[in-house]
């Protein structure tokens, strides 16, 4: 019986449709904020809509917008050794500029002379760039053998067809002039067209999605378009009932996301794009506790990089990728394919489970400015309610021994005593180790109350 139960509390991770498995057992994404953004270092998109900067002074950013030192190639190389097994980037953001070569013209306001109407509004033809920024880097995420990521802005606060503008204007209601809304509507769905045909993405990362109902977006034929010629892409959980997968934004969550697979986006600074001002990095500490706990809790974690407009990545956000990829290649066993941990109690601390349920991945944070005098010590660490006996214990990655002791155990009595393990802090990882214990049968915890039973 209690085995059952414990089968039934990890249902929403072992639960995945064939066609987005890969992304449940990806746990690490690289999410890229790139596009005329990050010549003045302004806010993505937000910068006019907000007013905090004119819109034209913003539009002007494209002038500058060279990617002169973009190398698709070592972009994929990067994210490659940082252990990701996905990519998302950009394609649109809300102020409408595309990256990839799209061939759909965006109507322009009559009194506004932002870009050659002539021509769609994307770096192909609007900025010194002149290419499609995205189609080299798929072709280089295929080459690695990683998973390519289209994010969209479902909105287009630039289009003069499309309703929003300023936060607090809009430029006409869709009752009021429904043929407008069906054109931009036509557009927008041309390039998600265009999108899904000319790169053929794995997933779709939509966005922008509040200011609109479901049906006013028409997010069924969205979800139609796309499938009809590329039926295993996914779709991220802002195109409303019609996602694949929820993504939280920013905050890690305190219980699991509504849909069975899930991933949280992450900057690694305060900001989504570059900013030169901004060098409130997280650490590599912060962020690997924050992916184990996504881990623990059976999702994905999409950290974001802004490169510079010149195409390079800041020397941190590098720095950030090579130290991920230092620790995932030492600890895949407990990262990749594994489901959510242990349930609350069991363990104070993020754990992870093979499928099969017959291992148990323990994370356990190492000592941060540690004394080198001190390095003799111990760390203990226990868990409880594990019915099944250990078969092995090791610190992956160590050849040092792991003992254990079973406290309270009583003879008589079905309840499982604690078990109390000391890790060598001169054995552990710089920044978190993982302890790595085997069973000879999947896992059998015991969920009660104490005492007889």
């Amino acid at each position: 019986m209690k085995f059952a139960f414990i089968f039934a509390f990890f249902l929403p991770t072992l639960v995945f449709s064939q066609q987005n498995a890969w992304f449940a057992d990806a746990k690490l994404g690289i999410f890229i904020h790139w596009g005329m953004y990050a010549v003045d270092g302004t806010s993505e998109s937000w910068a006019f809509h907000n007013r905090t900067v004119p819109y034209k002074q913003y539009m002007s950013q494209m002038t500058g917008f060279t990617a002169e030192n973009y190398n698709p190639i070592a972009w994929a190389q990067l994210i490659k050794e940082s252990g990701a097994k996905y990519c998302v980037i950009t394609t649109k953001h809300h102020d409408g500029l595309s990256l990839y070569n799209t061939q759909l013209k965006t109507p322009q306001a009559p009194k506004q002379k932002n870009w050659n109407p002539k021509f769609p509004l994307s770096t192909t033809y609007q900025t010194p760039a002149k290419r499609d920024l995205i189609a080299p880097l798929f072709a280089e995420l295929e080459k690695v053998g990683l998973k390519k990521g289209a994010y969209y802005s479902l909105l287009d606060w630039t289009s003069n067809d499309y309703p929003g503008f300023l936060k607090d204007s809009s430029r006409y209601q869709i009752k009021d002039d429904p043929q407008r809304w069906a054109n931009f509507l036509a557009f927008m769905h041309g390039q998600i067209a265009e999108i899904n045909t000319q790169l053929q993405p794995d997933l779709f990362w939509f966005d922008g999605d509040w200011e609109h109902s479901e049906t006013e977006w028409q997010a069924s034929k969205i979800d139609s378009l796309i499938h009809q010629t590329n039926p295993n892409a996914i779709l991220n959980g802002r195109l409303k009932s019609y996602g694949d997968y929820d993504t939280p934004e920013q905050n890690m969550p305190v219980l699991h996301p509504d849909r069975n697979t899930w991933e949280l986006c992450l900057t690694t600074n305060d900001n989504w794009g570059y900013r030169p001002q901004d060098h409130h990095f997280k650490s590599h500490f912060e962020l690997l506790s924050i992916f184990t706990e996504c881990l623990g809790m059976g999702g994905n974690l999409l950290l974001d990089i802004g490169p510079k407009a010149d195409g390079s990545i800041p020397s941190e956000q590098i720095a950030i990728l090579k130290e991920f990829g230092r620790w995932t290649q030492k600890h895949s066993t407990a990262i990749y394919g594994t489901i959510a941990g242990l349930p609350y109690g069991h363990y104070h601390g993020n754990s992870t489970l093979s499928k099969d349920s017959t291992v148990l991945n323990l994370f356990v944070p190492s000592p941060q400015g540690a004394n080198p005098d001190k390095l003799n010590l111990m760390i203990p660490i226990y868990i409880k309610g594990i019915k099944s006996q250990p078969i092995s214990i090791q610190l992956l990655g160590s050849d040092t021994p792991i003992d254990f002791n079973e406290v309270g155990k009583i003879s008589w009595s079905s309840v499982p005593g604690t078990l109390f393990l000391e890790i060598p802090i001169s054995a552990m990882d710089p920044m978190i180790s993982v302890v790595q214990i085997q069973f000879k049968e999947p896992i059998q915890l015991y969920r009660g109350k104490g005492g007889f039973h």
